[in-house]
């Protein structure tokens, strides 16, 4: 199993710390670093100079959001991502959510996964320098009775296959990014319960030929240190992560379209995601972080000592996944790069360091 890097978004007033994570990854050994997009900063920048700024990490967008870009724009972009970095570019889709993609895309958020499949077609040929030629319900090109002409991109990616990830929550999307991409990236993954991701992306490589042999499934678990592992340094750890948890539970969306509330209620958490997501829509923030039942904390994040880090690392390399993305949580920078050191140190405690 190898391990990544989220960065998030940029421009939190952390960017300098940033980079100086970035860097500390890289010199680790960690095999990517990711860079997150919504209605603020875009990755793509963020990734050019995260690139600029390192030697052999991998960079990877997590996400682009497809009602951003064109999908022949996302191939240009993925292409010259690819070539500044000495090939070491990761694309990584998303459809976002519909109070992103009709309130700041104006973009109907109608039929995710047609719009993805066809996305993903139409970038497939681009970065395989065809001639584009596309008639599907969402994108037509060229677009007919006018001067367009089937075009082809100039520019030669440093590699013939970038790998394509897709950012999927729910089952019948977790079962076409089986089908059509070449990892997965996850979010809210319980290495308990892997099979509520495990089995639809399985049944995806089915409907491809394939088994989830070369697939990359990619997770982004949150990770902090803690002094010890006793219940009250580990709830203390977990803290950290409340109020990220709310967040994305309680009002990453409207009451009706919250797929980290739909993720969170199959996980076993019904009347806490109900808790959470009345208190966090009410602007009650603090009783909808103080909702979050701490198991759900423990069980999808990375949290305690270099000996629980471990033992946590191996279940999640038992249960399928070969990139876990960490997110360090902390104040400061020492308390980021620590939790990358410790993480290094407890991956090869495990055995699962590769080389």
């Amino acid at each position: 199993m190898r391990l990544g890097i989220n960065l998030g978004y940029w421009g939190l007033g952390n960017d300098a710390d940033n980079i100086a994570v970035a860097q500390e990854a890289d010199r680790l050994g960690y095999a990517v670093c990711w860079a997150a997009e919504a209605y603020g900063s875009d990755a793509a920048t963020v990734l050019a100079y995260v690139a600029a700024k390192t030697e052999r990490i991998d960079v990877g967008s997590a996400i682009f959001q497809i009602p951003a870009r064109t999908p022949t724009m996302t191939a240009m972009t993925a292409a010259t991502l690819d070539t500044l970095s000495g090939g070491r570019f990761r694309l990584g889709l998303g459809v976002s959510g519909p109070q992103v993609s009709e309130g700041w895309y104006g973009v109907k958020f109608d039929k995710p996964l047609a719009r993805t499949r066809e996305y993903v077609e139409i970038i497939r040929k681009a970065m395989a320098r065809e001639r584009v030629v596309h008639d599907g319900a969402n994108w037509t090109l060229p677009l007919p009775g006018g001067p367009g002409k089937a075009l082809k991109l100039t520019v030669h990616p440093v590699r013939e296959h970038i790998p394509l990830y897709i950012a999927a929550i729910g089952p019948r999307n977790l079962e076409l990014t089986g089908e059509i991409a070449d990892g997965w990236l996850g979010i809210f993954f319980a290495p308990e319960q892997a099979g509520l991701s495990l089995e639809h992306l399985t049944a995806g490589r089915a409907k491809a030929g394939k088994t989830l042999e070369g697939f990359d499934v990619a997770p982004n678990v949150p990770i902090a240190v803690s002094a010890s592992d006793k219940p009250e340094d580990l709830a203390a750890a977990g803290n950290l992560f409340r109020s990220y948890t709310a967040l994305y539970v309680g009002g990453m969306g409207s009451k009706e379209q919250n797929f980290y509330n739909r993720i969170t209620r199959r996980m076993g958490y019904e009347q806490a995601a109900d808790e959470i997501q009345e208190k966090y829509l009410a602007k009650d923030y603090a009783g909808a972080a103080a909702a979050v039942p701490q198991q759900l904390i423990d069980s999808t994040t990375l949290i305690g000592t270099r000996d629980r880090l471990a033992d946590r690392l191996q279940a999640y390399a038992g249960a399928g996944v070969t990139t876990l993305n960490l997110t360090p949580g902390g104040f400061t920078l020492d308390e980021r790069v620590e939790a990358l050191r410790t993480a290094a140190e407890a991956l090869e405690q495990a055995g699962l360091a590769e080389g």
